[in-house]
């Protein structure tokens, strides 16, 4: 799609002044265009050839005010009807805002102001905002933009998309933020991408109907029986436990039971050590460790994963859709267990090496990412098959066995950025940042072109 710098004009009024190849467009079908739109808001215009023949979009300063458009950029233009609408508006709603002007939502301002500048690299103009700075009487969002000056706040109508990037589940549970969400669906039609968090124990009954993936998925079983425990200790030697609605590997416990052993193993991470128990049985270890009872917590079948120097390896994959609303992966690395830990998240002293690392230092075939590539995008395709609503992006942690078998741990629909502080990753790290932006544009487009009435 093709974009344009659009520029304010303070000689004229109620005029968008157009590359001369659009308007000649309009001439030879004799149906000239009578609304110019952004975001929500509409208003009258009339429609000219640029007045020095410039390859750019001219707005006269009075429309430039009623729309509320907040500065000069490189942007899209979509019609519909006798519409003409510019931008897009991409909204991305969040939590946890500070009244630091420096760092305005805490220690993830500067991934959220890279987000913005990949927006505009994009042509769309891009705005940070939260529940609580939407005016609904008024139809209008106080929200933060960053460039070149830093953060400073703009006001802006409802957005043509909303990209959902809020931190947690709690956050989320927020009556005020599901309202924000339901109303500006239902009164302003906006398409809303990435919404809420994935259950690992519901994404697993999903996925384990759809045929084409069914090989990735390790057994699973949501608070089973004792004896349901003991058989899968028999048949893996080893299982996962972990809370059905965690993140970031927290409340992960192994349970191991050696095939030539009649003791059973409990591998676990306080709040700074990883930590191994050894109980004379399986009754004993659950009492122990769960004295509260299993419910609400998935048992899920080990995986004799592929090793470096010892140390067991998983595999972030992320995967966006891109500028034609299809899935592509965009980031692999893989986490490397720290010594004794369970789990190979950073934070439990695991470390991140990119494919072309482990070919080169460890001899791993690039087979891996073939097959690695080639899960991730089923798995992608068969989640949006199966979630309702807007998905654009996920990360998943794959696991790939001695033998080549490929298995999904878990899915993530707002997956963390740790491996990104890998030097060798920062390619990777700006195109996961373009691509939802690219996607939110590619949501906004088909919105515009569908829609029948224009919100006012």
């Amino acid at each position: 799609m093709t974009t344009f710098l659009l520029k304010k004009d303070s000689s004229s009024s109620g005029t968008f002044y157009v590359p001369s190849a659009q308007f000649k467009r309009w001439v030879e079908h004799v149906s000239f265009p009578n609304h110019v739109c952004f975001g929500s808001r509409r208003s009258f215009c009339t429609v000219s050839p640029h007045p020095e023949n410039k390859e750019e979009y001219l707005l006269s300063e009075d429309l430039w005010k009623v729309l509320g458009i907040p500065e000069e950029l490189q942007v899209h233009m979509f019609e519909r009807g006798n519409s003409l609408h510019i931008g897009p508006l991409i909204g991305i709603f969040t939590a946890g805002f500070t009244k630091d002007t420096i760092r305005p939502i805490g220690e993830r301002s500067m991934y959220f102001a890279r987000l913005l500048s990949a927006s505009a690299k994009c042509g769309a103009f891009g705005f940070v905002f939260g529940a609580h700075q939407i005016n609904w009487k008024t139809g209008i969002i106080k929200g933060l933009m960053y460039n070149k000056r830093g953060w400073h706040r703009v006001t802006v109508p409802m957005p043509d998309v909303v990209y959902d990037r809020l931190p947690n589940r709690s956050s989320e549970a927020i009556e005020q933020v599901s309202t924000t969400m339901q109303k500006l669906q239902s009164q302003y039609f906006t398409p809303w991408f990435n919404p809420g968090f994935f259950d690992k124990w519901t994404m697993f009954q999903k996925l384990s109907g759809v045929t084409s993936v069914k090989k990735y998925l390790p057994e699973t079983v949501l608070a089973p029986k004792t004896s349901v425990l003991s058989r899968m200790l028999n048949d893996y030697e080893q299982v996962f436990i972990k809370p059905a609605n965690g993140s970031l590997g927290l409340g992960i416990q192994q349970i191991l039971k050696p095939a030539n052993e009649k003791f059973y193993y409990c591998r676990f991470r306080t709040e700074k050590e990883n930590r191994l128990r050894r109980y004379s049985s399986l009754s004993r270890l659950i009492k122990m460790q769960y004295p509260n009872g299993i419910s609400g917590l998935i048992v899920q079948q080990g995986i004799d994963l592929h090793r470096i120097n010892q140390r067991p390896m998983d595999y972030r994959v992320h995967t966006n859709k891109n500028k034609d609303g299809k899935w592509e992966v965009s980031a692999i690395a893989a986490k490397i267990a720290g010594a004794g830990s369970l789990t190979t998240h950073m934070a439990s002293s695991g470390t991140v090496k990119t494919i072309s690392e482990l070919a080169s230092e460890y001899g791993v075939s690039k087979q891996v990412e073939r097959s690695l590539m080639e899960a991730a995008l089923q798995l992608s395709r068969a989640i949006d098959l199966k979630v309702p609503g807007f998905i654009g992006e996920i990360g998943f942690d794959l696991g790939i066995t001695k033998e080549g078998s490929v298995f999904l741990f878990e899915a993530n629909s707002k997956p963390g950025r740790g491996i990104f502080a890998h030097s060798r990753l920062k390619a990777e790290e700006a195109r996961t940042r373009l691509l939802p932006m690219e996607y939110a544009i590619y949501l906004a487009k088909t919105a515009i072109e569908k829609q029948l009435v224009t919100p006012v």
